[in-house]
């Protein structure tokens, strides 16, 4: 019983990512298209997220400032803080659904890039962040899942023309949670396939 189950999770999970594929690799290629022309223009990738999903956003800056798979030099990346004393500091400048804002205020430039992931894309401070950035003449590019049929949720509702939606087509948060990290890897590959060109075989 128990091991059928835990199965099942690993059949939803690869069931999920095999129907999205297709989906997604569109929207999946223009936000690495947007983060490279972006970087080397001389711009800086933001990233931030809503609970265990700012995990992911730290993963993805930290691959893009070190190295994913191959050697390069590190990129302009950078997560927001969510840490404690960062959100205590700012909170006393106003909600706590500001902070993430609060810190673009100074921060963000025209020509930056905001990448948010919110697998629900509810949450009301990663909203505020992107407004804030487009403000500030950046591309948003937001990873999220569904909320009751909507892809990206309030999220998405917020997003301007020349910003970019990745929506995993399902509901679940855990499964959105695992096909977002593919997402981000598939991010990072195509980032340096577009700087550093075809592999060689080994």
């Amino acid at each position: 019983m128990l091991e059928q189950r835990i199965q099942q999770h690993f059949f939803e999970s690869a069931d999920l990512k095999y129907q999205s594929a297709e989906v997604l690799s569109r929207p999946v290629a223009d936000a690495a298209q947007a983060i490279v022309a972006g970087l080397t223009a001389g711009g800086r990738l933001f990233t931030a997220g809503a609970g265990v999903a700012a995990s992911l956003a730290q993963l993805m800056a930290n691959e893009l400032l070190g190295r994913f798979e191959r050697e390069r030099p590190g990129l302009a990346a950078m997560a927001l803080g969510q840490d404690g004393s960062s959100l205590g500091a700012l909170a006393r400048l106003g909600t706590l659904e500001s902070v993430l804002a609060r810190q673009l205020e100074p921060l963000g430039q025209p020509g930056d890039l905001l990448l948010l992931v919110d697998p629900e894309g509810d949450d009301p401070g990663l909203r505020a962040a992107a407004q804030s950035a487009q403000g500030k003449d950046m591309t948003v590019i937001a990873l999220t899942g569904q909320a009751k049929g909507q892809p990206g949720g309030a999220l998405a509702a917020v997003l301007g023309e020349t910003d970019v939606l990745v929506a995993v087509p399902h509901e679940r948060r855990a499964r959105v949670l695992e096909a977002l990290l593919l997402v981000l890897h598939c991010l990072c590959d195509a980032i340096d396939l577009q700087l550093l060109g075809e592999q060689d075989p080994a």
